[in-house]
């Protein structure tokens, strides 16, 4: 982990817009429903400390391409499959 930079709660809440109070219920509650999860921690003694490479992945993980939906959106992955019609033998 040499060479590594460790960012306090405050400094991470600044760089990904959240709140210091989003970083903490995260910790404490893990994943609830489909609220986003907060990022990895580390715990040295009390002090609750940050990487800032899992933070960096945590926010590209978040990333949403809006081309990318749009065009998931206007093309479906796959065509509806087509009745054959029957003939009935009267």
């Amino acid at each position: 982990m040499k060479d590594q930079i460790l960012l306090d709660e405050a400094q991470v809440a600044r760089q990904i817009g959240m709140s210091v109070a989003f970083l903490r219920r995260g910790r404490q509650q893990g994943i609830v429903g489909s609220r986003t999860p907060a990022p990895p921690h580390l715990k040295i003694g009390r002090a609750v400390r940050y990487l800032r490479a899992d933070i960096d992945a945590w926010l590209i993980e978040r990333r949403i391409d809006p081309v990318a939906r749009f065009e998931a959106a206007i093309s479906p992955a796959q065509p509806y499959p087509r009745r054959r019609r029957t003939t009935s033998a009267a």
